[in-house]
């Protein structure tokens, strides 16, 4: 598989219309199909200009199994500029594989990395205001060009962040995780002042500048159960995230905790605060997918670009079965472009 090596002439990117870059994700999966059942609805060309990043052999045959015959994007050709009538596709390498939709293999997994480095390539070169990024499996992502555990740190690289912060977002809850992508048993010693400190200022100044909150009002949830229940299941909380969040509310800022997870969520008492600080990754995610699976977005914050992804993966139990809701990947454009809208309305302060 060769990747493409095309002269792009630099579309003039408008000011009523963000251009977003859509990557392939797992083919495999639902990746194709969501992206698809997404564009194909001529409103979304209301809304931005779309690129996409990935091969026309493997949509083509998507777009027979989903009944979308009379949808076709946009082919772009080297050095042409993409459209805004309608949906634009990058061919990223010229090979025709073979789509087995569920099935996991190397294959699927190099196109996925392909298409997500080439879209990088884009963002990095000011083509693009932002990218949605389609599901991967971390499984088959080949290492020598995704040694990440997961496109939250692939990004963070790319443009120098060295700890970006998963932010999930939705209209009902707002999530983000102290410490991302690692095993549980490590989780104590990952979580440090210095880190709290770093995701609270993150999350804070996301809060400010992308979602226009002007005094941000964050939960910090305990690391332990009942929040360590005065030290007698844990001392994290005591000697650790208690002191930090005082500290905080004395220098004028609206963090509260360290609550309970459990009763925090159970009870709604999210819906004070505009958003939640998770210890690590299942305590924030679960949560958050069971209030807001259909219409959430995982959005990377402290970079200098956007980038949102949907906050499922790659289904591959229902994958080339038209059955895939794509309500979670058209919330992540939406999300993407009030981002994009709200950093220009934020800077212009």
């Amino acid at each position: 598989m060769e990747e493409r090596n095309e002269p792009k002439q630099a579309p003039v990117l408008r000011t009523d219309l963000p251009t977003i870059g859509i990557t392939l994700g797992d083919f495999n999966g639902i990746g194709p199909e969501v992206i698809l059942k997404t564009l194909s609805d001529p409103r979304m060309s209301k809304m931005a200009r779309f690129v996409v990043y990935g091969n026309h052999h493997i949509f083509n045959k998507y777009r027979k199994i989903l009944g979308l015959d009379d949808f076709t994007f946009n082919i772009v050709q080297g050095g042409s500029p993409p459209t805004f009538k309608k949906p634009n596709l990058i061919n990223c390498w010229e090979d025709d594989f073979e789509v087995n939709p569920g099935k996991i293999d190397e294959v699927a997994g190099k196109a996925a990395a392909i298409s997500l480095i080439e879209a990088t390539k884009d963002l990095k070169a000011k083509l693009l205001h932002g990218v949605v990024t389609a599901p991967i499996n971390k499984a088959n992502m080949p290492v020598d060009l995704f040694p990440y555990p997961g496109h939250t740190e692939f990004f963070g690289e790319a443009f120098g962040v060295k700890k970006p912060l998963m932010f999930l977002v939705s209209d009902k809850l707002k999530v983000a995780v102290a410490s991302g992508h690692i095993p549980l048993t490590t989780i104590n010693k990952a979580i440090s002042k210095e880190t709290i400190l770093e995701k609270i200022a993150a999350l804070t100044q996301s809060l400010k500048h992308d979602f226009l909150v002007n005094k941000p009002r964050i939960a910090v949830l305990g690391l332990n159960p009942h929040a360590g229940d005065n030290g007698k299941i844990g001392s994290e909380e005591l000697e650790l995230i208690t002191p930090l969040v005082e500290e905080l509310k004395a220098k004028g800022q609206l963090v509260y905790g360290p609550f309970p997870a459990d009763g925090f969520f159970a009870s709604g008492q999210f819906k004070q605060f505009d958003a939640v600080l998770a210890m690590y990754h299942d305590q924030g995610l679960i949560p958050f997918k069971m209030y807001a699976f259909e219409d959430g977005v995982n959005f990377t914050a402290g970079l200098p670009v956007v980038r949102t992804s949907p906050d499922h993966g790659t289904a591959f139990d229902i994958a080339g079965k038209n059955q895939a809701d794509e309500s979670s990947f058209r919330a992540s454009i939406f999300t993407a472009i009030d981002i994009i809208k709200n950093r220009a309305i934020d800077s212009g302060k």
